[in-house]
């Protein structure tokens, strides 16, 4: 048997037990509410269960619509915007629109002071009248000058042959003139021997000295007229290489007539800058839209290139979405998307049209240098261009700059 002082000192080393905290006593209390509160009720068992299905379903759904759609509200509508810049100087004499009026293509808007280009025109078309007339006589001139110098040519050619009979005449007359003159001299000396006999009269002797001294000077004569012919066959031949030349003077012709004809070219190229010089001073509305930002005012002297007003193009509009770059992934060209128009506080209807090359950074004026060290990642924006559908109303109120909110549905 154990002893009774040990029993004794174990009951002192075990520990009295611990009365219960009343914070404790309060939990066993709900606790046993509740469960006596579903055993009274078993049907709020299966309420709270559908009620969890509930949030759950409802959770699911919530992460289901969003996961599928990209929103951004750093987007804004844009439009093509038409300068309205005078290509020639000159003075604006009359202003046909205000600003915010709304014109149609091809409106008068701006006339600048056109009688210096009227003046212009009218020069340029003399000197045009004048280079038609020269060329007409330059391309007039090329068949006569063939003409011309092909029967120079036949002429030449003919002279040579004329002359050179003339000349075979000519040495025909002096071997003629020579034997008349050989045969004078064998007479002179017969009635020299027969004079001295006294055979012939002094007459007949002078008769045959005068016959003599003809037939010598007939002999000259007939000489000359030979040198005289063989000169003329020397100038008939010069005549037929000048004429020779007539194909030379032909392209010659037919080069100035070419240079004429450039020039009627040329002088046809000013009549059509002036001409387009004072169409100029009319200045029209490229495309429809609405006059902004009107800076022209009546006399005033303007240059070429000199902004006087801007057309807002209201027929083309679009919105540009800065969309983050994470946003992108599931993002693909052809993607429904609402626009929410915070002016009007409407919703219309659109679709991606295409995605940026490039981030906003990088086209800006000072694009980041991440190469210098000084690096900080931060999330970059890339723009989307989001066009309205075909069935869209309303889209004439839109103005560009106005901001909006782009939902984009990648599923």
């Amino acid at each position: 048997m154990a002893d009774p002082q040990e029993l004794h000192a174990v009951e002192e080393a075990v520990p009295p037990a611990r009365e219960p905290f009343p914070e404790e006593t309060e939990d066993v209390g709900r606790r046993e509410k509740a469960r006596s509160y579903f055993q009274q009720h078993p049907a709020a068992r299966w309420m709270l269960l559908l009620l969890a299905i509930a949030i759950a379903a409802g959770g699911y759904f919530i992460w289901s619509y969003y996961s599928v759609r990209e929103t951004t509200d750093d987007a804004q509508v844009d439009a093509h915007i038409a300068p309205i810049t005078p290509r020639v100087s000159g003075t604006v004499i009359a202003i046909h629109v205000d600003d915010n009026q709304l014109v149609e293509r091809g409106a008068t808007l701006v006339q600048l002071d056109p009688r210096d280009y009227q003046v212009a025109l009218q020069r340029a078309e003399a000197e045009l009248a004048d280079a038609e007339a020269n060329a007409r006589a330059a391309h007039t001139g090329v068949p006569m000058l063939t003409t011309t110098t092909s029967s120079t040519l036949l002429t030449s050619h003919a002279n040579v042959v004329a002359v050179q009979r003339e000349v075979d005449a000519a040495q025909a007359r002096v071997r003629e003139a020579q034997a008349n003159y050989t045969r004078t001299q064998q007479d002179l000396k017969r009635y020299q021997e027969l004079v001295k006999k006294d055979e012939i009269s002094q007459q007949q002797y002078d008769a045959a000295v005068a016959n003599n001294a003809a037939a010598q000077a007939a002999l000259q004569a007939a000489q000359a007229a030979v040198a005289t012919a063989q000169s003329h066959v020397v100038q008939a031949q010069e005549q037929v290489r000048s004429a020779q030349t007539a194909p030379q003077q032909v392209a010659i012709s037919q080069a100035r007539a070419g240079a004429a004809t450039a020039l009627v070219q040329q002088k046809q190229a000013a009549v059509a800058q002036a001409r387009l010089n004072l169409e100029y001073t009319t200045l029209k509305a490229p495309v429809s839209g609405i006059v902004s930002k009107r800076s022209a005012e009546l006399g005033q002297v303007v240059q070429a290139g000199q902004p006087l007003m801007s057309v807002v193009n209201l027929e083309d509009i679009w919105v540009t979405a800065n969309f983050k770059e994470t946003q992108l992934q599931f993002m693909r060209v052809g993607q429904r998307a609402t626009i929410h128009v915070d002016a009007y506080d409407r919703e219309l209807r659109g679709h991606v049209d295409s995605i940026g090359g490039g981030t906003g950074a990088r086209f800006s004026l000072l694009p980041p240098e991440n190469a210098t060290g000084n690096f900080v990642k931060v999330v970059q924006r890339v723009p989307v261009k989001i066009r309205f559908d075909e069935n869209s109303q309303d889209l004439q109120r839109l103005r560009p700059g106005m901001s909006v909110v782009v939902t984009v549905i990648t599923k």
